[in-house]
Formats: C-alpha cells, structure tokens, sequence
C-alpha cells in the first residue's frame, strides 16, 4: 500500500522540487488520511527526501554536461586553460622583455 503512496506522490508533486517541509505536510496529510503509522509516515519522508537528494544531482549532472557541450560547440576554452595559456603569454613577455 506504502508503494502505491509513493508512487503517487512522486508522481504529483515532482521530487526534484519537494522540500522538507512539504514532505513533512503531505506525510502528515496522509497519516491521516490513510491511517499510516508513525513509523511509516517517518519511512516515507525519509524516502521522499532520499529520492529527492538522488533527483537534484541527476538534474545537476545533466545541467552540467548540456552546459559542457555548449562551451565545446562554441569553442570556448575553460578558465583552466585560459589560465595556462595567460601563464604562457606571461612567460613568453618575460623572455622577450628579459
């Protein structure tokens, strides 16, 4: 039955977006609604929150990678390579002036 609740409230509310307080308020609500006990509403906002964690840093991978290629697309080099290559300008200026 618990499976049933979760799926359907993963469904509804988007896990990606769900804070504590909310899970804690729909938990609540369905306590009540549906006779869960303390145990299991503490279970199914431990889950909700878990899957929640999971769904942030999926979006965040993928957020990532799109935004990576992007920089590729464009041919835009890294600060980490724009770092190396000022570094070299530097020490090419240094050689000359030097």
């Amino acid at each position: 039955m618990l499976e049933l609740f979760e799926k359907v409230v993963m469904t509804t509310i988007g896990v990606a977006a769900i804070t504590q307080k909310k899970a804690e308020e729909l938990v609540a609500e369905m306590k009540d609604r549906y006779k869960l006990s303390e145990e299991e509403g503490k279970n199914l906002v431990e889950k909700i929150q878990s899957m929640a964690r999971e769904n942030r840093e999926k979006v965040k991978q993928m957020a990532e990678a799109e935004v990576q290629k992007v920089v590729e697309r464009l041919g835009l080099v890294s600060l980490d390579e724009f770092d190396l290559l000022k570094k070299r300008v530097q020490d090419l200026e240094a050689r000359l002036n030097g």
